[in-house]
């Protein structure tokens, strides 16, 4: 049910309603994005990991990003105890708002999908069948294989110029894998992206929409044992920055394919050609071992003189300790200084025996990251009345066991020093893969992240519930003051999400948020139609006990109910007006 949010101001007594005056659209408290899909069928159902972007000059102008099982086969396709992603299948789901994030579409265009293939038959993918996801990758011998990114920069003319009057370009970028038996370049996974300067005819969808998306370019200087993944991406989108248009991605490099603590090193690709072409350099070194540890999860942005920032996840041996790196280009990314540890960060989560990694809401759960975003006050699109004011956001549980907590630094001097780290969240929550964004102008914060309310489970027979939330800040001085939640979600239950193995819960790796001087637009992960599963419950809790029992059949022992069912993770956003 969608509701109009107009404004909170944060009282001593607590948090009260109040009508304010906006100047741009209504503020819309949250709606699905993910609308393209059909909610009963597992796992053509399952959504996470979402990007969100704006159009700078066109603020109503909104695009998602999605890793999207919406044309993928069903799971009683052949084996309705398995749920396999099919082979050839893309996965990068795209969705869009022309209306400042009030309703959106997902638009279908026609590739290799496997939408029809329902069961009981095995599954035979149409090579012309309806798509949600990118075109133009089957076409090219590659498969859109998810980790979504997004964002709008300027146009570039007929001579290389870029100008916000050319036009909006949008960038999408995701991992990029071979169609099964061709060779669409060197090594097992590969950073792609795609690109379109008419947002609303590639909203529209069909052959048209299909036309107004660019062919596929790959970004990454790829070997035949190169598996690029964890990419982010960004445009230098202020006119006033010398390089003004270029588009950067990071993405850590798995090296062997990332097999047996391979190096991976954090690495760039620059295009200064509207992403024609690319170059690359390494940020990091690859080694991966006791005295290096590895590093993950980079992010990228720049500022309104062009400086380039890029931080990840690593270690500090010396320090003994997770830490935030940096790394600054006053090149236009040309070269890069030597990286410095910005924030020391604990763990999160728990350790869960049956997947061998960390998870947040129990064992046989959702998988979680410290990994951090970075924002910074540009003054985009014009470049005029930037503070470069930073802010970086991560969550991590060093305030205790089962009490994760989002946390901020800001820098005000162009990264040379930031501030001590301030929990952000809200108490009673336990917070996971916030993201920050500052406005243009410097002067609100905006943060999402996903709320856990119960401590880390043992068992599948305890809810693990989960929301999102939505909470704002003013910065006054360069100081950023106490954040006030503008919007809580509805409350899902983790153990409904899924893996396509079936063997744990799955929502995904991050949130997103990005800011214009009127908006905050958030978008989260959100379990809220996911159903919970007894027979997959059972089936999980015996994979925790060390006595596998068979596994279920979606379809048939998790049966629809209200329209939903199991599996049927979401993603839902809202446009939040500056409150004060």
């Amino acid at each position: 049910m969608r509701r109009r949010w107009i404004g909170l101001l944060a009282a001593s007594a607590g948090v009260m309603l109040l009508m304010v005056p906006f100047t741009a659209y209504a503020a819309t408290a949250e709606t699905e994005v993910t609308v393209g899909s059909t909610d009963t069928i597992f796992s053509q159902n399952k959504q996470n990991e979402p990007a969100i972007t704006v159009d700078p000059v066109h603020p109503s102008v909104l695009v998602a990003g999605a890793n999207d099982n919406i044309d993928m086969e069903a799971c009683n396709a052949g084996d309705p105890t398995t749920c396999p992603f099919t082979p050839g299948v893309g996965v990068s789901g795209v969705q869009f708002s022309l209306n400042g994030g009030t309703t959106w579409v997902q638009p279908t265009y026609t590739g290799y999908s496997a939408r029809g293939c329902l069961g009981p038959a095995a599954c035979v993918p149409d090579p012309a069948g309806p798509i949600g996801t990118l075109p133009w990758y089957f076409e090219n011998n590659i498969v859109s294989n998810g980790d979504p990114i997004v964002a709008f920069g300027p146009k570039p003319d007929g001579n290389g110029d870029f100008s916000w009057s050319n036009g909006s370009r949008l960038y999408y970028a995701n991992i990029a894998t071979n169609f099964p038996g061709q060779e669409g370049f060197n090594g097992a996974a590969a950073i792609a992206v795609s690109r379109t300067d008419d947002a609303a005819t590639a909203a529209a969808g069909g052959p048209a929409g299909k036309n107004a998306w660019m062919p596929p370019v790959i970004v990454t200087k790829q070997n035949s044992a190169l598996f690029s993944d964890k990419e982010q991406m960004w445009a230098d989108n202020a006119a006033t920055s010398p390089y003004f248009g270029n588009v950067y991605v990071c993405n850590v490099g798995f090296r062997s394919n990332g097999n047996g603590g391979a190096p991976e090193p954090v690495l760039l690709a620059r295009s200064t050609d509207g992403g024609d072409t690319w170059d690359t350099r390494q940020l990091t070194p690859a080694t991966n071992n006791n005295q290096t540890g590895g590093r993950q999860g980079c992010q990228i942005a720049t500022d309104s003189s062009g400086v380039v920032y890029a931080i990840w996840s690593g270690t500090d041996i010396q320090a003994n300790s997770d830490v935030i790196y940096q790394a600054r280009s006053f090149d236009g990314g040309n070269n890069f200084e030597k990286p410095e540890v910005i924030a020391l960060t604990g763990s999160i989560g728990q350790f869960d025996p049956v997947q061998g990694r960390f998870t947040i809401d129990g064992a046989a759960g959702v998988r979680t990251n410290t990994f951090a975003t970075i924002s910074i006050a540009n003054g985009t699109p014009t470049g005029a009345n930037a503070t470069n004011q930073i802010v970086v956001s991560w969550s991590d549980a060093s305030a205790g066991l089962n009490n994760e907590q989002a946390f901020v630094i800001s820098s005000t001097n162009g990264g040379v020093s930031y501030t001590a780290k301030a929990s952000v969240s809200e108490a009673g929550d336990r917070a996971n893969q916030p993201a920050a964004a500052i406005s243009p102008d410097g002067g609100d914060v905006y943060l999402v992240y996903n709320a856990y309310l119960d401590p880390w489970r043992t068992s599948t027979a305890d809810q693990r519930r989960v929301l999102g939330v939505v909470r704002h800040a003013d910065v006054t001085g360069g100081v950023v003051g106490g954040f006030a939640t503008v919007h809580r979600g509805a409350v899902g239950d983790s153990r409904g999400s899924s893996a396509n193995a079936l063997t744990a819960g799955f929502i995904g790796d991050y949130n997103q948020v990005i800011a214009t001087n009127d908006n905050g637009f958030a978008i989260w992960n959100d379990a809220r139609d996911a159903t919970v599963c007894a027979a997959m419950n059972a089936f999980r809790q015996s994979l925790i006990v060390g006595v596998p029992i068979a596994r279920p059949a979606p379809q048939v022992d998790c049966p629809a109910s209200g329209g939903t069912m199991f599996g049927n993770t979401s993603h839902f956003a809202g446009a939040y007006s500056d409150p004060s």
